[in-house]
């Protein structure tokens, strides 16, 4: 499996990334997550929407929080052809408690905690930290890769307004 040393930092200190390194024009790679309810998810359950795919190292840290509730308001504006899924290695119990408790409720979260695919799908799984990596992925409604961002330092926000150019140009 793909290593990629340095990739991203936290607070400075370098991070190793896991997984395979995906890029603008690619296949989005399915993958298998679980919702709040424990059910099985795939990314081809979404195939014929736009799909945000954010990835967060946790619900219940500031920038992660914040990310979300961002994304939440963003939907609103961006109808039904949009799903904005974000995934983290939180486990499902946490993420429902997580978005009752912040009243997001158009972004639908996922728990890559049993299996990392999500993690190593897309190579942001954090070797040192078995958590994910801050990375935006815009896939259209083919199921082709639009856009990405890795956020360098994952105490950072992402870039919002870059990807929601992205979405729009998807819809």
């Amino acid at each position: 499996m793909a290593e990629r040393h340095g990739a991203v930092t936290m607070k400075g200190a370098p991070l190793t990334l896991v997984g395979n390194e995906v890029k603008e024009g690619e296949a989005a790679p399915d993958f298998e997550a679980l919702s709040n309810d424990l059910q099985p998810v795939t990314l081809s359950s979404y195939r014929g929407k736009v799909i945000v795919l954010s990835s967060v190292p946790s619900l219940d840290t500031p920038v992660c929080d914040m990310e979300t509730r961002r994304f939440n308001q963003e939907a609103a504006n961006l109808g039904d052809d949009v799903a904005i899924l974000t995934i983290s290695m939180d486990l499902p119990f946490a993420q429902k408690r997580w978005c009752g408790a912040a009243g997001v409720t158009r972004v639908t979260t996922l728990s890559d905690h049993r299996d990392a695919a999500f993690g190593m799908a897309y190579g942001v799984l954090i070797k040192e930290l078995r958590l994910l990596a801050r990375a935006v992925f815009v896939v259209d409604r083919e199921g082709v890769v639009r856009h990405v961002q890795l956020v360098k330092e994952i105490a950072s926000e992402p870039d919002y307004e870059s990807v929601l150019k992205a979405v729009k140009a998807c819809l």
